[in-house]
């Protein structure tokens, strides 16, 4: 009997699959299914770490792990061994907070990368879920770093005067969370126990692997049918369209996939951005089900600071803090409104929080009534797919200046140290 951790343990034999994906052509011939499968494995410790890491290792080898059909099995494995909130409970909340509008249908947004690009840059997306958070839903997936200075977990963590109990937003508080605020952070290692199995010998392994992609693509709620719109960055601009593809085999109808000319996990502030515009179209098919719905396709399309009326800053004028500590304080002067408005890091955060407002859909709405501070003078300027990016840019100012994002984030704050202290 293997054993593991001085324990015995019966553990699932891949080796058939080990054997199939050892060259490149027969590799070629395993479905996602069966990979997804082997994954799964992992979460419940029941493969063994020396099969494991064989795993991991011929994934990479054979060019497996960036295949769109692998990577949304796999997610959707990473998905199923997660924690699963109510979802009955989860929709009421949803729809009681009724903040849709435009082409936005109220439900939840998600802003994400991949990591990994080596630029090491602020903390761009995960401020952006926030500042967006008084116009979106936000159910913000993320963790601690693992190839950067300052990953989002760690980030909100340091946040003064009160940081948010990240830890506390679990699959039972997640509902009454969204009754105190706007914004959710799901943290990764809360809702993803089973990865626990799989984080040491990970670091042991020589390369990137399937891991290090997995993560944007497995937020906990996603199978909810709630995740409505969402932004992905990713640090290779060849595997955009795998990235692209793979959310639209797991249902994605409405997302960005963007990767900064510079191999750059964030739309770019320093030039042009590659993206993959995941959207319905007005042509109908008929799903396995024998449902009609509308056909999803997938747009290419290069886009640049200009398009959102912005000026362009280089990458080494956004590197924020020296770590986690830093950033949250920069995170705090733009939630206060306390940068000046051509501030290099600011610039790149708006650009970034009006992709993810654009792409909801909450632009295409021909009023606008915010609140105070609101002219309610909607921009109709129509940009690259059809799209009103200034109109996004002027809801994410609106966000910072009203002193609604910082509402929200006070309210997420509040609400998860009450739940703590409730124990």
């Amino acid at each position: 009997m293997p054993q593991s951790n001085g324990k015995v343990a019966g553990f699932v034999s891949i080796t058939p699959l080990l054997k199939r994906l050892s060259t490149l052509e027969s590799a070629r011939k395993v479905k996602a299914e069966e990979i997804a499968a082997a994954v799964a494995l992992i979460f419940t410790d029941s493969v063994s770490p020396v099969q494991y890491a064989l795993l991991l290792w011929a994934l990479h080898t054979t060019g497996q792990d960036h295949s769109p059909e692998v990577l949304a099995a796999c997610a959707a494995s990473m998905r199923a061994a997660a924690a699963q909130v109510d979802q009955k409970a989860l929709r009421e909340v949803v729809r009681r907070k009724n903040v849709a509008g435009g082409a936005y249908g109220g439900g939840l947004c998600d802003i994400v990368g991949t990591g990994g690009d080596g630029h090491d840059t602020y903390n761009v997306s995960t401020t952006a879920s926030i500042i967006a958070s008084p116009i979106v839903l936000m159910a913000k997936h993320g963790n601690n770093s693992s190839t950067s200075l300052s990953g989002s977990a760690d980030l909100l963590q340091n946040a003064r005067p009160r940081a948010p109990v990240i830890s506390a937003t679990t699959e039972n508080t997640l509902p009454q969370i969204y009754e105190k605020s706007n914004y959710a952070f799901l943290y990764a290692r809360e809702w993803h126990p089973g990865m626990k199995y799989a984080a040491t010998l990970r670091k042991e392994v020589p390369v990137r692997t399937i891991f290090n992609l997995l993560g944007p693509l497995a937020n906990p709620v996603h199978d909810t049918g709630l995740v409505e719109a969402r932004i992905l960055g990713v640090a290779r601009k060849d595997i955009g369209p795998n990235f692209a593809e793979a959310l639209r085999l797991g249902g994605a109808r409405k997302a960005f996939v963007v990767c900064g000319d510079e191999n750059l996990d964030e739309f770019s502030c320093a030039g042009p951005t590659h993206c993959w515009w995941i959207h319905e179209t007005d042509q109908t098919v008929v799903d396995e089900d024998g449902k009609k719905q509308k056909q999803v396709d997938i747009t290419q399309l290069t886009m640049s600071p200009e398009d959102f009326d912005l000026p362009r800053h280089p990458l080494s004028e956004v590197h924020g803090g020296k770590g986690p500590a830093e950033n949250a304080t920069i995170l705090m002067k733009i939630l206060r409104n306390e940068l000046p408005e051509d501030h290099p890091v600011l610039t790149f955060v708006l650009i970034n929080t009006a992709c993810l407002i654009t792409v909801s859909g909450v632009c295409e709405a021909d009023e606008s009534h915010m609140g105070p501070g609101d002219d309610g003078k909607v921009v109709k300027e129509i940009g690259p797919g059809g799209l009103r990016w200034k109109e996004g840019l002027r809801r994410a100012r609106w966000c910072i200046t009203s002193g609604a994002a910082l509402k929200q984030w006070e309210g997420f704050v509040e609400a998860t140290n009450a739940i703590a202290a409730a124990g």
